[in-house]
């Protein structure tokens, strides 16, 4: 099941969010909730960092509790994606990276109208993000 996704930019801005199946719902309001985040996972890639026994070419790709799992991708760029889900769901580095090149790249970073650092307001990037996460055999599962 796919809980939630967080986009931010390299400054820790979240550019967009979407909820899909979030049964508890934050008791932070939205703008906490997103520094929270960003704060976690910031401190999440220094302790990875700085305790692996071995250098650390990729960094973190995902972190695992029994309730969810944190899937993590970060561009060259700074940009990063969150996309939270079930803990049974396998790796998904690999639509992480389809997300970045095929819907945000293509929706985003190629749109005159997007600013970076800004709210992605496209709902043509919407409605891309949404038609390839509501076809996931784990979407609702």
């Amino acid at each position: 099941m796919i809980f939630n996704l967080y986009i931010f930019d390299r400054s820790g801005t979240c550019v967009y969010y979407s909820e899909y199946h979030r049964p508890r719902k934050a008791t932070l309001s939205q703008d906490e909730e997103f520094k929270l985040t960003y704060g976690m996972l910031h401190s999440i890639k220094s302790f990875v960092t700085r305790i692996s026994p071995k250098p650390v070419r990729e960094g973190l790709h995902y972190y695992k509790t029994s309730t969810y799992k944190l899937n993590y991708f970060e561009t060259l760029t700074g940009l990063k994606i969150v996309l939270n889900t079930d803990p049974g769901v396998g790796d998904i580095h690999d639509l992480l990276q389809q997300i970045y090149s095929q819907i945000y790249v293509e929706y985003v970073v190629k749109n005159p109208l997007c600013t970076p650092g800004e709210k992605i307001t496209s709902e043509l990037f919407e409605t891309r993000l949404n038609a390839l996460i509501t076809s996931l055999p784990y979407f609702a599962t």
